[in-house]
Parts: structure tokens; C-alpha cells; sequence
């Protein structure tokens, strides 16, 4: 059965949907399965050119986005049953809810192209805006949740040179693009915009990508905890851990050293009452100069608030990064949703927001910009911090722990999405976790060193810091994400005159316009 027939059948196209959308998610782990994420969206533009209605249309899309980032994300359930001690029934529901709803923004992306496509080139142009609405739209609306966003896929493929000029989205637009242009060339041999789709990642992969400068080299240390989740709050447990942070951050002898998102996990009363004196002592030892340390600690107290934050220890003026973008659920519980966070035993899940542009932290000749587990998804709130070049990070340090979600694909499809990062910034992305991935990311992207997921230990080397601006950190930082979603729109508007001219020309008699 052909593929167009196939749109509107009633379980096929359906099934074939949800197969698509699931199988394309091992790209995000086996980055050399690259080309899977663009077959996968090319299936689904092919089922989508059969569809017979637009609510046929938004049933597909619905059934991709649905599949998609189930298999994507469905460790959030570990998360929530394992160590939230929610029912498993209701966790896996809650999963499936949520990648569902998020999955209605491609539905509508879905519903809006059978509603305008015309069997030309456009459609190709139709699709690639309309699929980064959507993409846009789970990114940002309600806090936004852009895991596995398409972009993330291609982190060792050559579309890779598009990310320091368009970012993250940037890229999932052209897939999306070229998946429509590569139906259109099979189908009708529309070889026209397959070939500006190509020609478009040439120019690209051609340009000047060399946008950032060395702004000299430091020694690091990373350490990784390797704290089961289980255990985090066990004081016998979190003795011994305290001790082996300590000791490793004083005994690192290098310039800077890390520890991961709350490596000590008490707020400053019950640090001082349960080990008095311990961070008196770690801010001594870094006070004499020379060396410095960034922590992850809660800051605050229960009467007046508590944040999720790096403290910096060095020589100089005492500093202070808190997290900004929370996890909803775990570190803030959204209006309306508090029946449900009481449900599961989160100790510390109702976390202050940080301010919008922190500084960085200025020590040994850099400017390092911390960011704290999944904040280094959202690069438009990154590229705020590179609005004055002056200013501007040389390097990102991210701190993490996500044993929340157990020995499974959210440790490197994570790794990834900080490599992705580092691309479009032309920053080292330095990381420091519980339980992996720590490593060190140049800014081409490479990870230079990694330790073992899951195993205690500290990653040492050398990391070089970089000067200078990308294009995307240029107007990202100063636009956000509004030139993609302007364009995408644009692009939308001038294929609908497009449209609406050529529907006049043919009823006037007259040949349309090519």
C-alpha cells in the first residue's frame, strides 16, 4: 500500500506514526543513528500528505509526538515511583499524560499542514515553520520541557554547523524542512527544494565557524558523588559523603574544583547543627588564594525561602548562582498541581527562582557561568548572559544530579544536550554530577574526558576558555527565541499570499505565477 493511501488508514497510519516517533529517540543516545530522526519525520510527512482531513492530520502528528517523547523521557516514572513513592499505575499515567498534552502542539503543527499544503515546493517550507512552532511551543509555554527536541539529535552529524548560527531549534526546522523536501523529490521529483534543503547545510557546514578566541587555560577537578537517590537524606550516608566532598575539593590541587547540584544537601541551619563548622572550614581553605571551589548547596530557610544554588569559594567577594528555571513537580509545584506534589515524598521540591542574568563567577582570569541540571537545556536563557561581550562567560560549569531517574538513556541523552550547548556557544561545557555524566566538553562540542557513570570518583585536566560571539549568542541575546518564531511566521504568512494569489489566478482564467 502506498504511503499516501496508508494516511488515512485507519490503524496503519496510526501505528506507523507511533513507530516513528518511538524509534527515532535512539539517535538522541547512538548520535551516529543521525539520519533516523530525519527518515522518521519524512514517514511522517508521507502519512500526513494522506491524510483525507486535518483532524486525520492531527491524529498522526498527535500519535508521533505522543511516541516520541514517551520513548524519550519515560524515565521521569523512575522518578516519581521509585524514589516519589508514587503508585505505579498512576506514575506511568502521569508520564503518559504529559508527554500526550505536550504532543498537542505538534497535532495542531500537523492539522495546520494538511490544512495549507499544495503539493509544490512550499510544502516543504510549510512543514519546517510550522514544525518549529511547535517545537517552540513546548519549549517555552507553561516553563517549557524541550527534552529531546529534534536538534538535539544531530549533535555529531554534519548539521551540526548550523548551531553557533540558528541554536537548538534552528536545526530541528531544517530537519524538518528537508524531511518534507526529500518526500517531495521520491514523490513527484521536486528536486528543487531537496536541493536548496542541501544546498542550505553546505553553506553552512562552509562558513566561518570560528567565532571565539582562547582566553587562556585553567586545571579542573570534577567530582561525582555517585550518591543513590535512596540515600541522599540518610544521615549515616550523608555523613561519609560530606567527609569525601571535603576532602576531595581541598585535596583537588588544581585551580578550580567542582562539586555537583546539592553535593551538600542541607540548608545552612542543618548543615551547622548536623556538622558544625564544615563550611566555616571549606570557605578558609579557599579564602587564601590562588585556587577555588563552586559547590552545589540549598541556600535559605524554610520561613523565608530556599533556593537550589553554586556557592563560589575563593579569595574574593562571596558568590552566589540560584537556579533559575525549576523542575515543575520536583523543585516548584505549579498552581493547581499541589494535591499532586503532596502525593510523593520530595524533600526541598518547593524551591525561590534565581534572577534572570546572574553574573558569572570572575576567578582565575575567566568568567564562569554556572547553570544547574537541566538549565543548560534552555540556551536562549544562557545567551542572556552574552548580551556585553565584555562580560560574557568563557566557559559553562554545569551541576547535576540525576539519580532521580536510574541507570538509564537520561544520562547521555543529558551529555548531549550539553555538547549541544557548547556548540553554539564556542564554550567548554564543564560537568560535574551524582552520578554521571561528569566530563569536559571543548567548545567544538568533544567531550576531551569522562568518568564512568555511577561510580564515585574525581575527572582532572585542563580546560581552555573562549572569547568572543557566536551569531546565535548575539541575537539570542538580545531577542530570545523571537526571531525563529517571527521568521517561522513570516515564512507562513508569504506562503498563505502565495496561496491566496494563485487561488485568484486561476479564477480570473489566468495562469498562476511560478
Amino acid at each position: 500500500m502506498r504511503l499516501q493511501r496508508l494516511g488515512d488508514s485507519r490503524y496503519a497510519a496510526p501505528l506507523l506514526a507511533l513507530a516513528a516517533g518511538a524509534v527515532q529517540t535512539l539517535a538522541y543516545t547512538h548520535t551516529r543513528l543521525w539520519p533516523l530522526p530525519l527518515l522518521a519525520l519524512a514517514l511522517l510527512v508521507a502519512l500526513l500528505d494522506g491524510a483525507a482531513s486535518r483532524r486525520r492530520a492531527a491524529l498522526l502528528g498527535w500519535c508521533y509526538g505522543t511516541a516520541w517523547l514517551v520513548a524519550g523521557v519515560w524515565w521521569l516514572y523512575i522518578s516519581m515511583h521509585r524514589y516519589g513513592g508514587l503508585p505505579a499505575l498512576l506514575s506511568a499515567l502521569a508520564v503518559a499524560l504529559l508527554c500526550g498534552f505536550l504532543s498537542l502542539y505538534l497535532a495542531a503543527a500537523a492539522a495546520a499542514y494538511a490544512h495549507g499544503r499544495c503539493g509544490r515546493g512550499s510544502d516543504a517550507l510549510r512543514f519546517g515553520a510550522l514544525f518549529l512552532l511547535a517545537e517552540l511551543a513546548r519549549g517555552v509555554l507553561f516553563t517549557g520541557f524541550p527534552w529531546v527536541a529534534a536538534g538535539y539529535s544531530q549533535v555529531d552529524s554534519p548539521l551540526a554547523a548550523l548551531a553557533p548560527w540558528v541554536g537548538v531549534y534552528g536545526i530541528g526546522a531544517w530537519m524538518a524542512a528537508a524531511a518534507a523536501a526529500l518526500v517531495l523529490l521520491l514523490r513527484q521529483r521536486a528536486w528543487v527544494p531537496a536541493a536548496l534543503a542541501a544546498a542550505l547545510a553546505l553553506a553552512a557546514a562552509a562558513l566561518p565557524d570560528r567565532f571565539t578566541v582562547p582566553a587562556g587555560d585553567f586545571s579542573v577537578a570534577l567530582l561525582q558523588t555517585d550518591v543513590k537517590q535512596n540515600e541522599k537524606f540518610d544521615l549515616d550516608h550523608m555523613a561519609e559523603t560530606l567527609a569525601w566532598v571535603a576532602q576531595h575539593l581541598v585535596e583537588a590541587r588544581t585551580e578550580l574544583a567542582v562539586a555537583p547540584e546539592t553535593a551538600v544537601p542541607l540548608l545552612p541551619a542543618q548543615l551547622d547543627e548536623f556538622a558544625p563548622g564544615y563550611w566555616q572550614a571549606l570557605r578558609q581553605r579557599f579564602a587564601a588564594g590562588g585556587r577555588a571551589a563552586l559547590v552545589g548547596v540549598p541556600l535559605g530557610d524554610f520561613d523565608h525561602g530556599y533556593t537550589n544554588s553554586v556557592a563560589g569559594l575563593s579569595a574574593g567577594p562571596p558568590y552566589r548562582y540560584d537556579k533559575r528555571h525549576l523542575v515543575p513537580f520536583g523543585e516548584f509545584i505549579p498552581w493547581g498541581f499541589r494535591w499532586f506534589t503532596d502525593l510523593m515524598h520530595i524533600p526541598l521540591g518547593d524551591f525561590e527562582r534565581g534572577v534572570a542574568n546572574p553574573p558569572s563567577f570572575a576567578v582565575l582570569g575567566q568568567r564562569l557561568a554556572p547553570n544547574i541540571c537541566y538549565e543548560d537545556l534552555f540556551g536562549e536563557a544562557l545567551a542572556r548572559r552574552f548580551a556585553d561581550p565584555a562580560t560574557a562567560p568563557t566557559a559553562f560549569v554545569n551541576i547535576g544530579n540525576i539519580a532521580w531517574f536510574g541507570d538509564t538513556e537520561a544520562i547521555p541523552q543529558h551529555l548531549n544536550i550539553s555538547r549541544l550547548r557548547a556548540l553554539e556557544f564556542q564554550r567548554p561545557m564543564l560537568r560535574s554530577t551524582n552520578t554521571g555524566a561528569t566530563a569536559m566538553i571543548d567548545y567544538r562540542g568533544r567531550v576531551t574526558a569522562e568518568l564512568p557513570p555511577y561510580t564515585r570518583g574525581v575527572l582532572r585536566g585542563r580546560v581552555q576558555g573562549r572569547n568572543g560571539i557566536t551569531p546565535y549568542a548575539w541575537w539570542a541575546a538580545r531577542a530570545g527565541l523571537w526571531p525563529l518564531g517571527l521568521g517561522a511566521l513570516a515564512t507562513l504568512a508569504a506562503l498563505a499570499a502565495l496561496a491566496a494569489r494563485r487561488r485568484l489566478a486561476r479564477g480570473r482564467g489566468r495562469p498562476p505565477a511560478a
